[in-house]
């Protein structure tokens, strides 16, 4: 019996086509039909592994945050922790910053953002912060690193110096920003997360202070 010239539908497969088409043309190009065009399947034939578009999209958010990092919590070191797990957050969305609303759009049924989730908040508590804190800082650096991952810096600047000469005297090198850009955001969003931390570390030795008392 000949074999199939395209692989056997599945879950796996619709769900990485839809995250390559959301990577190729923007969340909002994604439907069912072009999905199932570019299986070329009918669309119908979807809804036998994702009942909704919004499942598909829970399946996309689940695999972008399966491999986010959250060892550095281990030990007890919350600093640690959300250094990792802010870097490797980052990483997970900078490589594909179309799907990044997906994931900035909410928890639905996402059981590996929600062990994500689970993992810090208990990593924080862990340490001594008091859950609310440990919210409020989980809500933090998800800020941080949705704004990085769907907004760039560079994207705000041209590249052509007449658009800076001899009009804004504090930008006549902005049009070098998109040639740094990678670089820019990288080392922005480190900056960011690094002053986080280390506001929050007077906190910790308050709250600390005040459990003592």
């Amino acid at each position: 019996m000949p074999r199939p010239s395209q692989p056997l539908l599945n879950a796996d497969l619709i769900r990485d086509t839809a995250l390559a088409l959301i990577d190729q043309h923007g969340l909002e190009a994604l439907s069912m039909r072009t999905l199932a065009r570019a299986l070329d399947v009918k669309a119908q034939s979807l809804y036998g592994y994702f009942a909704t578009k919004d499942a598909l999209l829970d399946a996309v958010a689940n695999l972008l945050t399966r491999d986010v990092d959250t060892s550095g919590f281990a030990d007890g070191d919350w600093r640690t922790g959300l250094l990792v797990w802010g870097r490797s957050y980052r990483a997970a969305l900078a490589a594909h910053p179309n799907a990044a609303p997906v994931v900035a759009a909410g928890t639905g049924s996402r059981s590996d953002f929600l062990a994500m989730a689970d993992a810090v908040h208990g990593g924080l508590v862990g340490a001594g912060w008091p859950p609310r804190q440990a919210t409020l800082i989980s809500a933090a650096v998800k800020y941080l690193v949705i704004g990085a991952a769907t907004t760039p810096f560079a994207t705000g600047f041209a590249d052509d110096t007449e658009v800076y000469l001899n009009r804004y005297p504090n930008l006549v090198s902005a049009h070098r920003i998109r040639e740094h850009a990678e670089e820019i955001d990288r080392d922005s969003f480190e900056l960011a997360l690094r002053c986080l931390i280390a506001g929050l570390n007077q906190t910790y030795s308050d709250t600390a202070l005040s459990d003592r008392r």
